[in-house]
């Protein structure tokens, strides 16, 4: 009994880093970084890509090692001070974040309004029960909406779209006897594996193809058979999991948060499986609200408007009003429906902000482009599969540093393209290798705001998160390799 004791006191002493605690540890390991590696630059250009508008671009061959600024010892350690204590306020005011915080905000609030309603409680009460009657419908819940996610990331690059959403599926799967990573993960890899392995998202794959001078969308075919077979995967690792927790709710790594979660009300009572006129349809404007979303984000050459964050955004403030209304909630039931979902993401906001200052700080330092011009210089004198291979773990150890997918293309593809022509490698490989290399990790690092966007609103650690994923970036990682061979050997995009 005594041990006992003491083994409960051990594990409430030792508790896993704060998520913010771990950004603001690898902020400062990057301003050490910039003490090591020395600084350069390559010389930008503008250019016009198909379909997708101007992108600034490096030039190749332009790299240049830059003078570090002399200041002393003691003025260099007062300047990477600052800069690491600077960082989260840059973070926070970088345009770029400026836009998928507030996004996060408003978005999070017109869902705020939705549950107020009741209508998504009510629904996934008699979703619970129909599971419950059926066991093939049971079996086939969390398969539907990961590939209805991974869709969206492969067909318009659904990303900050999906954060909101896990608001919905955590719920849902701590009523089906799951946990918050089963919940999470359901938009999360559903929609970064989609986004990992897909045929038509213009932010990674457009931007790429329209840099490399590859005809825009092509190699779509063999793109879909990437897109089932790591959206497969992603389905059967989750689905792995989420019977095991089942099985055994301990060995779930947030098993006392859920808890808590279940007790204050968050795993959906099914006693009371009410559905009125009212919140059916609310669901039905907000499903119709989704097929909207879905067609703006598309781009103009699709048929659909070329959307982006300030027009989603728009288009959710103007569900959450008119869901208020139509759910009985009144002009003030609605506005403070609304300012209580925005008070519940200002964590969230936080982590993102934290999150982009890392890159601020390598910005700063001048040294993202040394990083870039020692990668490339590896891959000469290799052959076409190594290349090919070589490409994907440049890319992979580059999203550490640059999560965007555009942001990345328009860095890395200028270089890649011309080298991948010397090293016997297909341009159209070179673009795959980016964008797996680009994808795949887009569900574990740190830097990512979207993913620690995401889990903040989850409720869930990085490291356990992390913890929890990293089997599948493994497996993912060897399917890439794998992928990429087929890809040399068949002259892919030749």
């Amino acid at each position: 009994m005594i041990e006992a004791e003491k083994t409960t006191e051990g594990t409430k002493r030792f508790r896993s880093p704060d998520t913010a605690l771990i950004i603001f540890i690898i902020i400062v390991f990057a301003a050490i970084l910039t003490w090591v590696v020395p600084p350069g630059a390559y010389e930008r250009s503008e250019m016009q890509v198909q379909g997708v508008g101007t992108r600034e671009v490096v030039v190749p061959g332009t790299f240049a090692t830059l003078e570090r600024e002399e200041r002393g010892v003691i003025g260099a350690l007062i300047h990477s001070t600052g800069m690491v204590l600077k960082a989260p306020i840059l973070g926070f005011t970088d345009p770029d974040v400026v836009q998928v915080i507030a996004f996060v905000f408003l978005v999070g609030g017109a869902f705020s309004i939705l549950q107020r309603t009741g209508a998504v409680d009510a629904a996934l009460r008699r979703l619970v029960q129909a599971s419950r009657r059926s066991r093939s419908l049971e079996l086939m819940m969390v398969p539907l909406f990961m590939t209805l996610f991974s869709l969206g990331g492969a067909i318009f690059g659904m990303a900050e779209e999906m954060i909101p959403f896990v608001l919905i599926f955590v719920p849902l799967a701590l009523a089906l006897g799951y946990d918050s990573i089963t919940g999470a993960s359901i938009p999360i890899v559903g929609s970064m594996t989609g986004f990992a392995a897909a045929f038509f998202n213009p932010f990674t794959v457009g931007v790429a193809q329209g840099i490399a001078g590859v005809p825009l969308f092509s190699g779509a075919g063999f793109r879909m058979v990437l897109w089932l077979v790591i959206t497969g995967i992603g389905i059967v690792f989750v689905m792995w999991y989420a019977h095991r927790v089942r099985k055994d709710p301990e060995r779930s790594p947030t098993f006392e948060a859920d808890q808590e979660k279940r007790r204050s009300g968050l795993h959906l009572n099914e006693v009371d499986a009410t559905f009125t006129a009212r919140q059916k349809a609310v669901l039905a404007i907000f499903f119709v609200g989704l097929a909207v979303l879905v067609w703006g984000v598309l781009p103009p050459d699709q048929g659909g408007q070329g959307w982006y964050i300030v027009e989603i955004a728009a288009l959710f403030i103007g569900l959450g009003l008119l869901m208020g209304l139509v759910g009985g909630l009144g002009g003030n039931g609605t506005a403070t429906a609304f300012t209580e979902g925005v008070r519940q993401l200002a964590v969230t906001g936080v982590i993102i902000g934290l999150a982009r200052g890392i890159l601020i700080v390598l910005q700063d330092g001048q040294v993202i482009d040394t990083i870039l011009h020692a990668m490339a210089s590896v891959l000469e004198g290799t052959s076409s599969a190594t290349a090919a291979m070589v490409m994907f773990g440049c890319q992979t150890l580059i999203n550490f540093f640059i999560p965007s997918g555009s942001g990345q293309a328009a860095l890395t593809i200028p270089l890649m393209a011309p080298l991948s022509d010397l090293v016997g490698v297909t341009r159209q490989t070179a673009v795959l290798a980016f964008q797996m290399g680009d994808g795949f990790t887009n569900m574990i690092v740190p830097t990512s705001p979207v993913l620690m966007g995401a889990l903040a609103l989850g409720g869930i650690s990085w490291t356990k998160w992390a913890k929890w994923i990293l089997p599948l970036q493994l497996v993912l990682f060897a399917v890439g390799l794998i992928v990429l061979a087929i890809a040399v050997s068949i002259g892919f995009g030749a």
